[in-house]
Parts: C-alpha cells; sequence; structure tokens
C-alpha cells in the first residue's frame, strides 16, 4: 500500500507538469461515488450522451472493473471490451460502441484486471491502437464505487473529479470517506458534487452543505456544487427499458438537471491535462502494474 501510495502522489504532482503546447485534448473527467447504487453510472451515461448532443465529442471509458453496465444502460450487449484489444488482437473499431448522437463508448469488462500481467510489448501495441481515438472533447471515466486502489487510481489520473451522492445519510458518510482518502494521498485539491435523487433543490442544498462542512472542516479538499439530479419516476422507467432518460423522456425533470450540469461543465472554463488518450492509458499502466 505505501508503494502504490508513492505511485498516486508521484502521478498527482506530475499531472500538473504536463506539456499542454501540442494540439488541444480531451478534458478527461472522473465520476466516482463513495457507495454503490446511488445512480452514478445512469447520470455519467446521460452526461455524456447531452454533452454529444451539445456539439462535444465524448469518449465514454466505463472503468468500473468487473461490474460495469454502462453498455447496458444504453441498450447494448458488447461482444469484446478493453481486454480483447490487448490480449485477442482486436482492434479499437472493433471492440467501441457508437451510442445516441454518436458519444463513443469502451467497454472495460475484466480486461483491466490484468495490467500488471500484461508485457511490455502488449502495453506497446495497445497505446497504438489508442492513435484511432483522437480529437475528442471529453473522456468521461465512469468508476466503481468506494475506496479501491483502482479507484483511486483512476481519480489521480483525470483532470477533474466529480463525486455522486444522494441524500441518505449513508451515501454523504461515504462520499466524505472516499474524499478523505484522496486528500490524504494529495490526488485532487478540488471536487464537484452532483446530488442524484434529491426530492427538492432545498433537499439537495442541504445535503451538499452537509458534506461540504465536514470536507472544509477535515480535509484539503475544495468541493463546487456541480448541481443535481431529480428523484423521478421516468428514470426508473427509462432502466428499466434500458434506454437513457435524456432520449427517451428529454423533457423530465432528470433531463433537464443533466442539461444544467452538462451546460456547466462547458463553461466553467477548466484546463485540460494535456496528455490526451494514450498518454491517459500509459498512466493507467504506470499507476496499476
Amino acid at each position: 500500500m505505501i508503494d502504490q501510495a508513492q505511485k498516486l502522489r508521484q502521478l498527482a504532482s506530475t499531472n500538473a507538469t504536463e506539456n499542454t503546447k501540442e494540439k488541444a485534448k480531451p478534458r478527461i473527467i472522473t465520476i466516482t461515488s463513495g457507495k454503490g447504487g446511488v445512480g452514478k453510472s445512469n447520470i455519467v451515461v446521460n452526461t455524456s450522451i447531452l454533452l454529444q448532443k451539445l456539439g462535444k465529442k465524448v469518449l465514454l471509458f466505463d472503468a468500473d472493473i468487473g461490474m460495469g453496465n454502462d453498455d447496458v444502460l444504453m441498450g447494448f450487449l458488447p461482444k469484446y471490451n478493453v481486454f480483447d484489444i490487448i490480449f485477442n488482437n482486436k482492434t479499437i473499431e472493433e471492440v467501441i460502441i457508437t451510442g445516441p448522437y454518436g458519444v463513443s463508448l469502451v467497454p472495460a469488462g475484466s480486461g483491466l484486471n490484468r495490467i500488471a500481467n500484461i508485457s511490455k510489448k502488449k502495453r506497446e501495441d495497445f497505446i497504438k491502437k489508442l492513435s484511432a481515438l483522437e480529437n475528442y472533447d471529453y473522456i468521461l471515466m465512469d468508476t466503481g464505487a468506494g475506496i479501491s486502489r483502482d479507484v483511486l487510481g483512476f481519480i489521480s489520473c483525470c483532470d477533474d473529479l466529480i463525486m455522486v451522492t444522494t441524500p441518505e445519510p449513508t451515501s454523504i458518510t461515504d462520499a466524505y470517506s472516499l474524499l478523505k482518502a484522496v486528500s490524504h494521498f494529495n490526488l485532487k485539491s478540488k471536487a464537484k458534487v452532483i446530488i442524484n435523487r434529491a426530492l427538492d433543490p432545498k433537499e439537495a442544498n442541504i445535503t451538499y452543505n452537509k458534506l461540504q462542512n465536514a470536507v472544509s472542516k477535515f480535509l484539503k479538499v475544495d468541493t463546487e456544487y456541480l448541481g443535481m439530479v431529480s428523484e423521478d419516476r421516468k428514470l426508473v422507467q427509462s432502466v428499466r427499458a434500458q434506454e437513457p432518460f435524456i432520449i427517451s423522456y428529454p423533457n423530465c425533470d432528470a433531463s433537464k438537471d443533466i442539461e444544467k450540469i452538462a451546460y456547466k461543465l462547458i463553461g466553467d472554463g477548466s484546463s485540460n491535462s494535456g496528455f490526451g488518450v494514450q498518454g491517459l492509458f500509459k498512466k493507467i499502466f504506470s499507476i496499476f502494474s
């Protein structure tokens, strides 16, 4: 764990010094949560589609090792995943899924579990294949939930961290615990927060303030309220139908909330790391090996 912590700290410190003089690189956003079942993946999928609809080119990377379900939420059953690119000589084009409005989805699956066992040649071949993934405006990484080496690794690789929580006390507590780990390893100094399943804006604000007050008092992380997603029956219906609610019910409360969040992400002016898709995976290899 000490070696892992050192890797995380080194990566966090080098992110700020990457060369940004090259052509524009995608903005890499990690979306995570302190506990499972808070609706994180549904938010990620619908936000990625909305960004794409607004004219941005988006790559959605399902980084929930072993439990990824972004493809299911989009109504797809992928034949291949990252594992097949690395070990079975598949191309990016064979693995990538094109979703609504042209959003790109890369299913991760269990392939990331075997990164430590990948030979240098396979890594180099994989990185070369990633050259096909260029000119994206955003890469959204949907991680697993909780405090783990995998989640902390993906957090250390991103430009922006988004934490999803709900008004439930256990969800708030677990979100705080994950931010505590982020602060302890000095991975990020800022985190955006989305409150999911809020009954109304008042409940969402109260929930955010509970988390923010604890974080500001005890941790070295600045939080920003990115927005809420309403408790919406249409959302449940969309999940069961395996169709994103931004497509099924574009005018429902949850869709309007996602639209506000997407516009905030586009307009906040955050800088990009400048290392692109290939650089991102080089850093992932560095962390997980």
